[in-house]
């Protein structure tokens, strides 16, 4: 391991040493301790304290003081892990992990960090926002797990824990949440016994809130070619969730338990519109070529509005339309239990449709267009003859799941065992047809803005996927060293086998009074709009057809894992590790080659593949030394760890040069990271509770070769949305206690440092200037939350709270994209301050 690490395990060490001191000399400390934490993110239930991974654990009481509901809500509350929105679909989560994400969502490929509900597989982050379940527990397992857990979490994994039926008695649980921009959510659970040995638990789940950013377009000017009639949302980034829940525990024998569960969610949005930031060129269109777009770039951006402050306000060009999302899945665990082991079944069944429509103009104007809406101009009239139609692309998905555990232990207990079966399979479609508008804009050249240039599109990718793998991992307790040292091996042989196929159809239009002889509109790539154009970056319809082009590819690998750890004390557990997973290859449907024999791509290059070719597999080596303890009579708990990582043939995903959308994604590269986590949890006195958790990451991509040349181009490639800083800090103090009840107050403030908005230099900062790319500023954010809980009321207890989320109102970005013809840098910004009153009531 390099230097970097070695220093940071002797800052660890010596951090430990001090504290251990204190525990043994502080002989009057008061008999008060940190209570135990169950986690299962080994696939055993065992203390967080014997488990050799980094990893940060949300109980039910910690979800509910820092208000996380969803995925979406734990972004800033874990230092090394960011989420983010898609740009295009806000329901759709990019995760990273130490800065291993996926920075574009498609069909038809996989993130690298896993999420697992109750040990299920969920393989589209599409509508990964699972209010609905009462959470018993949170687990972000920071690293690769490549043998418990298979492909695609070589970043790491996410587990949601629920809370299962009991048969010992009923229960009751209802929540209400009133704030600001009409908040409203109404949380209802109860768990029925039914028998002795079968018990039900239902929950519903309703909540909506209005979005703070105003819509105000889009301008009524029936005039204009790009006018379509219709109402709008009133206002980005609103939502409505509907959802419910049913689960069964049947305890069949003393041996076997019956675990049934069904979930459905229906959620209704509008998706947030980015704010545009800096005009194209810097504000100066002759110093750079838009590429496709550089001849509209003036039109585009004469009636946008930039600010690099977060306004109130934007306008759609067309009517914003609502996103909808429906997801609905079934499990079923069986867990029996003999004398010296133990086996599990986990199967289940789960569907995703999912609707997402996204304007990316935000000027109102309808003759700037950047959406699915329909359109009515010349353009249509020539291409389909008539209007075309309104388009909500939609993404259709099921998935089916199998995996047998076997758990047990023999030789007198000194090994421990885990071997098990996996089994997934999944059909989806992501459908963007038929034929309808994506762009339209007055062209630059022509001062009277009568001459325009439109973009019809259809797109449709399909796609069949399986995946199968045998793993085992065992734990050996050798008879040394007082059996305080235990080495853990652990093997995964995957197989995967990917199909994709696509269907495009792609045509400009130039729309002129000079053409109506023809209808008023012709393709661009017609002799007779020449003049129009002269010929600069408009794209051949033809080269941009695809008619079924299918890809079909089978991957296998085989990863290990070594874990070796010493318990120094009862209360001081040491660990070293390494670990091996990969992350399966794919297609990319936004390649616009369809294959090698195509020739140059939409930047006039030709990379020798397409989409029909796809991309390879990626490979991680990981190394990581850590402590676990438990200081001062358990009243401090200090975890921390310093990790090494290297990547192998790394999936690198690039925007082309000019482009709007197209990219290319290969093996072509190396990367190494290195970092450190720490985790820090203080019981002070009985009534405050203290948290700190705090990461460091150093990234760098170390080789990447120009699929075109051949050319080293490392120094052009960044890691995506990997802060170099990251910190959480949290205080619990319990002002005041009695027969009544109890006061608490909460107070939590969140660090993440500046990262990169993209995976190209370039893009994240045009010719060094921040200010033009997709780079995110570092920010802070406070939450408050002052509360009475455990009252006494009708046989159970009522707790009602006040919360502030981002108190001091700070202004930050949460995605950025430079792509667009209006802009070099345009925004998401994240979620203004919010306030609201918790009322909860349990029976």
């Amino acid at each position: 391991m390099n230097r970097f690490a070695l220093k940071l395990t002797a800052f660890l060490g010596s951090a430990a040493v001090p504290l251990f001191a204190i525990a043994q000399t502080s002989s009057n400390a008061a008999p008060i301790a940190l209570e135990e934490v169950i986690v299962t993110a080994q696939k055993k239930a065992e203390s967080l304290q014997d488990t050799p991974i980094s990893l940060t654990a949300f109980g039910a009481e910690r979800l509910e003081t820092d208000g996380i509901n969803s995925l979406a809500d734990i972004g800033s509350k874990v230092p090394s892990l960011t989420i983010e929105p898609f740009p295009i679909n806000n329901t759709t989560l990019r995760i990273f992990i130490r800065g291993i994400g996926i920075s574009d969502s498609q069909v038809t490929q996989d993130p690298p960090v896993g999420i697992y509900v109750d040990g299920v597989y969920v393989a589209r982050a599409t509508g990964t926002a699972l209010d609905v379940a009462e959470l018993e527990r949170m687990e972000i397992l920071r690293g690769p797990q490549g043998t418990l857990y298979g492909r695609n979490t070589t970043g790491g994994a996410v587990n949601l824990i629920t809370k299962r039926p009991s048969v010992d008695a009923f229960e009751f649980k209802q929540k209400f949440v009133l704030g600001n921009r009409d908040l409203f959510t109404s949380k209802t659970s109860a768990n029925l016994p039914i028998t002795d040995t079968l018990a039900a638990k239902v929950a519903f789940l309703t909540t909506s809130q209005r979005g703070w950013l105003e819509n105000t377009g889009p301008q009524n000017d029936p005039s204009s070619p790009g006018f379509i009639a219709g109402d709008s949302e009133d206002y980005f980034g609103s939502r409505d969730v509907q959802g419910y829940r049913v689960d069964l525990r049947w305890d069949a024998t003393d041996w076997m338990t019956v675990d049934y569960a069904y979930d459905f969610s229906d959620m209704t949005t509008v998706n947030t519109i980015y704010q545009p930031v800096t005009p194209p060129c810097g504000g100066d269109p002759s110093t750079c070529n838009k590429g496709q777009t550089d001849q509209i770039k003036e039109s585009s951006s004469s009636s946008t509005t930039y600010s690099d402050k977060r306004l109130d306000s934007l306008a759609s060009s067309a009517p914003m339309e609502d996103s909808a999302t429906e997801v609905e899945g079934h499990s079923i665990t069986i867990a029996m239990d003999f004398d010296t082991w133990q086996m599990k079944y986990i199967g289940a069944y789960r569907t995703l449709e999912d609707q997402a429509y996204a304007d990316l103009t935000g000027d109102g104007d309808p003759d700037f267009r950047l959406d699915s809406n329909g359109y009515c101009g010349p353009a249509a009239q020539v291409a389909v003859g008539g209007c075309t139609p309104l388009v909500v692309p939609v993404i259709t998905q099921e998935q089916t799941s199998h995996e047998l555990q076997f758990t047990g232990d023999f030789a007198d207990g000194r090994v421990e065992y885990i071997v098990g079966a996996y089994y997934f399979e999944e059909e989806a479609q992501e459908d963007n047809s038929p034929l309808h508008h994506q762009l339209s804009a007055p062209i630059d050249s022509d001062p009277s803005g009568s001459t325009r240039i439109v973009n019809l599109l259809s797109q449709k990718y399909d796609i069949e996927n399986d995946s199968s793998a045998l793993f085992g991992q065992f734990t050996w307790t050798p008879a040394i060293l007082e059996d305080r040292l235990h080495l853990t091996f652990g093997y995964r042989h995957s197989e995967d086998s990917r199909y994709a196929l696509k269907n495009q159809q792609d045509f400009v239009y130039i729309e002129s009074p000079l053409l109506a002889a023809v209808g008023g509109a012709a393709e661009a790539s017609n002799p007779l709009v020449a003049t129009f154009l002269g010929g600069a970056g408009i794209p051949n319809s033809a080269d941009r057809e695809f008619v079924n082009v299918e890809g079909d590819k089978d991957f296998s690998d085989d990863s290990f894992t070594f874990t070796a750890e010493f318990d120094i004390t009862d209360d001081i557990n040491i660990y070293a590790k390494s670990v091996e997973a990969y992350k399966s290859g794919g297609y990319n449907t936004r390649d616009p080659q369809r294959d090698v024999n195509q020739g140059p791509a939409s930047d006039g290059t030709d990379y020798g593949f397409g989409f029909k070719e796809g991309f390879d597999s990626e490979k991680v080596q990981s190394y990581e030394i850590g402590v676990k303890s438990e200081l001062m009579n358990r009243r401090l708990r200090l975890n921390g760890n310093v990790f090494y990582s290297e990547y192998t043939d790394i999936q690198l995903n690039q925007i082309l040069t000019g482009t709007v959308a197209d990219t290319k994604v290969s093996n072509a590269g190396e990367a190494e990271m290195q970092g450190m986590e720490m985790d820090v949890t203080f019981l002070a006195t009985r009534d405050i509770l203290m948290l700190f958790n705090y990461a460091y990451l150093d990234t760098d991509v170390t080789k990447a070769t120009s699929a075109a040349t051949g050319e080293d181009i490392s120094d052009t490639f960044v890691f995506f949305s990997a802060p170099q800083h990251s910190y959480t800090l949290a205080v619990d103090w319990t002002i005041a206690e009695g027969d009544w009840g109890r006061l608490n107050f909460n107070v939590s403030h969140n660090f993440m440092d500046e990262r990169n908005g993209g995976s190209r230099s370039f893009n994240v900062a045009k010719n060094g200037d921040k200010s033009r790319g997709t780079f995110l500023d570092d920010y802070r954010l406070t939450n408050l939350r002052l509360g009475v809980t455990g009252m006494p009321l009708w046989g159970g207890v009522f707790q009602v709270a006040g919360w502030v989320k981002n108190v001091t109102d700070e202004e930050y970005h949460v995605t950025a994209i430079d792509n667009t013809p209006q802009i070099d840098r345009a925004v998401i910004w994240g979620e203004p301050r919010t306030y609201g009153l918790d009322l909860i009531y349990e029976y």
